[in-house]
């Protein structure tokens, strides 16, 4: 399955700051539809990620009906993120 996101990155200052970028609605639609088959715990869904030519690997956390795919430090940073 591929899909494309856009949007503002989030920040979350929990005890562990993350950035992450929510996939949006329709994706989220066709992710949960699949979710069941591909998860390997707690909801967590492995993927891989392309930003402009920066690929890594990651996976989807699911939030409020969305999902959330956590951008790495070193991803950020090659990307001036």
């Amino acid at each position: 399955m591929e899909f494309s996101a856009h949007g503002p990155v989030l920040y979350w200052r929990g005890p562990s700051p993350f950035h992450f970028l929510a996939v949006g609605p329709d994706n989220a639609d066709e992710i949960r539809a699949r979710a069941a088959t591909v998860t390997y715990g707690w909801g967590m869904i492995p993927v891989t990620a392309v930003i402009d030519d920066v690929e890594f690997t990651t996976a989807l956390f699911a939030k409020d009906g969305d999902y959330l795919p956590p951008l790495r430090a070193a991803v950020r940073k090659a990307l001036s993120i």
